[in-house]
């Protein structure tokens, strides 16, 4: 019985990244049996755990931006003790090829990048045209070198935890027969990808009026912006509205959006967990564009208005109105929710 190829894939360093490298596991276990272990920041083991084809989580002990050569060389020499047959490289910068160098894993693979000539022995060219979405990027590493590309690919599929999900709920105190729309309004990369505060809060009062209950997720740093938007869903509404910025990990969102009966969301990491959940899913653009990472799921409306000034990829906006993000209106994504058959079902007043 032939015995399963030992993959070691060095993961990216963002949450949505590692979401859409879902897809190039899924690709490779298709390829032929194998064994896959991701060498990743330690925030990411979470997301990895809810991967049915990962064996296992690697915590790179040194921080985004960190060259820390010593600490790769020794990270290099545990490696080698696992005898991987392949070390396939995500991220482009010289930096992230050391370790496999240093385990001496037989084939390296990943695109050029940064002069990693030596470090890398199966140097692919990307062609940009040719694979214009990140995911494609990931899962044409997955495939020989000189096999035809294709542009299809499998979407990721994130896997939840119900006994984390049943602690979640009694812990945070969560309604369990009010169904939630879960709010992702963060913006690590900066407020021109921020969807205004004002408008989720108007979104939130509306969906309270009609029996949901809101769910704001997010790290600790978004913790104020959970609680504008509750201030925001006015008097009497707020009560139907949960912060729980700060107080979930990246593990316990995934099982909570799980659970959630929708989402809305800016251009974030969450917003690819939510569309790996298949949870119904407006997704909110502005600075950046759906057409390189957009959610990989059916159920999604994309509010994205394509205005001359879009996109710019700028962390702000440079002509100051964001109006990209400030004329999509709480009406257009209560709308865009209906398309995808959830307001209307809870509807208390009679309205679709």
């Amino acid at each position: 019985m032939t015995q399963p190829r030992q993959i070691l894939v060095v993961g990216p360093s963002w949450v949505g990244d590692m979401v859409m490298a879902q897809s190039l596991f899924m690709t490779l276990k298709a390829e032929g049996p194998c064994e896959i272990d991701v060498l990743a920041p330690g925030w990411s083991l979470a997301i990895l755990e809810r991967m049915p084809e990962v064996r296992g989580g690697i915590a790179m002990p040194l921080g985004h931006g960190q060259i820390g050569l010593k600490e790769r060389w020794r990270l290099g020499r545990e490696l080698a003790r696992r005898h991987y047959d392949q070390a396939i490289v995500l991220p482009g910068s010289l930096k992230s090829a050391l370790a496999p160098f240093f385990a001496r894993i037989p084939q390296r693979t990943a695109f050029r990048g940064e002069m990693r000539y030596g470090l890398v022995n199966d140097m692919r060219r990307l062609d940009e045209a040719a694979l214009p979405m990140t995911v494609q990027r990931f899962v044409a590493l997955g495939r020989p070198a000189g096999k035809p590309r294709s542009h299809t690919f499998p979407r990721p599929r994130l896997v939840a935890n119900p006994a984390n999900q049943a602690r979640l709920r009694a812990e945070l105190g969560l309604d369990p027969d009010r169904p939630a729309v879960a709010f992702m309004p963060g913006a690590e990369y900066g407020p021109a990808k921020q969807w205004p505060l004002a408008h989720y809060g108007t979104l939130a009062a509306e969906l309270v009026e009609r029996g949901y209950q809101v769910w704001v997720l997010g790290s600790a740093k978004d913790a104020p912006a959970g609680q504008e938007i509750a201030a925001k869903a006015g008097e009497g509404k707020g009560e139907g509205v949960h912060n729980l910025c700060g107080r979930t990990q990246l593990g316990d969102a995934v099982d909570l959006l799980a659970i959630s009966a929708a989402a809305v969301t800016n251009d974030s990491g969450l917003m690819h967990v939510a569309a790996a959940l298949d949870r119904p899913l407006v997704a909110v653009y502005g600075s950046s564009t759906p057409d390189h990472t957009p959610p990989l799921s059916d159920r999604v409306a994309v509010r994205y208005l394509r205005l001359e000034c879009s996109p710019c990829f700028e962390r702000v906006c440079p002509l100051g109105h964001t109006r990209c993000l400030q004329d999509i209106t709480p009406a257009s994504v209560l709308a865009a929710l209906a398309t995808l058959g959830v307001t209307a079902q809870q509807d208390t007043r009679g309205a679709a």
